[in-house]
């Protein structure tokens, strides 16, 4: 029995003379990061969920704090094996000089992203426009941002080009103004034009009365007189809105008889665009 138990004693303290608790010591550090780090990780995640944030700047926040907090263990762990921290703290500076010299690009278009999900200029569902680019916004990425246009087409432009553009939002506010120019020939009544303009404005339902609707006088060419349509819709049924307001122009100048030749408004047109070029 006093051997059995000589025995224990030599193996356990050949083991500790051996980094046994060391090794012994590592791996409870690591149990009990990870199991801190799952904790974090839920406690953050509720947080951001009652918070304010949107689904992506949550998942980024939670992927940032993730990230730390497994770089952290890593310290943590190797620090216990009695390897000097400051080499380990060397070596994670140069990968990352590293890294970020050759993605330059792509973290400046990361940045970008943060930016965008923080700040808010469009979120999805949106209607925008951003370097020649009309449509919906579908998906709000770190690196990109996706339209859907109105052909159907999927657009992926990168968040450092949404940021350096100019951008317009076109459903950041509830009600949006429907402008459309037409021409009138002199020979016709344009008080009775007009008048019947504002009528169907007034009666088409997709117009709004407040602000009210008007037609302006713009310009007079050689043998035409510019007019604009001006009428407030809700942003939703812009695309609607105007085709309305297209239709109603359209029919108040073929009643009245108030067209002009097609050769005519080309060279009026034609004379607007010099004078503003000189």
């Amino acid at each position: 029995m006093e051997q059995f138990w000589q025995a224990v004693k030599d193996f356990f303290s050949n083991f500790a003379s051996e980094g046994g608790l060391i090794i012994v010591r590592t791996v409870a550090f690591a149990l009990l990061g990870l199991v801190v780090l799952k904790v974090v990780q839920i406690i953050t995640r509720r947080v951001t969920l009652k918070s304010k944030l949107d689904n992506a700047a949550a998942t980024f926040v939670i992927s940032v704090i993730t990230v730390l907090l497994y770089i952290a263990l890593v310290i943590v762990v190797v620090s216990s094996l009695g390897v000097s921290t400051a080499g380990i703290i060397a070596a994670f500076s140069a990968v990352a000089l590293a890294v970020a010299l050759a993605l330059k690009d792509s973290l400046a278009s990361l940045a970008n992203g943060v930016i965008i999900i923080f700040t808010k200029p469009f979120k999805k569902g949106d209607t925008i426009m951003i370097n020649g680019q009309e449509g919906t916004v579908q998906d709000i990425r770190l690196f990109n941002t996706k339209i859907l246009t109105f052909n159907n087409e999927e657009v992926i432009i990168p968040n450092s080009d949404v940021l350096s553009e100019t951008l317009i939002n076109e459903s950041n506010r509830p009600l949006r103004r429907v402008e459309l120019a037409f021409y009138v020939s002199y020979s016709a009544d344009a008080d009775k034009v007009r008048a019947r303009i504002l009528q169907g404005l007034e009666e088409e339902e997709l117009v709004l009365a407040t602000p009210a609707p008007f037609v302006a006088f713009d310009s007079f060419g050689e043998s035409t007189v510019r007019c604009t349509a001006y009428a407030w819709s809700a942003v939703e049924n812009y695309s609607a809105a105007k085709n309305a307001v297209r239709a109603i122009i359209y029919a108040a100048i073929r009643d009245l008889g108030a067209e002009p030749s097609a050769r005519r408004v080309s060279v009026d047109m034609l004379g607007e665009r010099e004078g503003k070029d000189e």
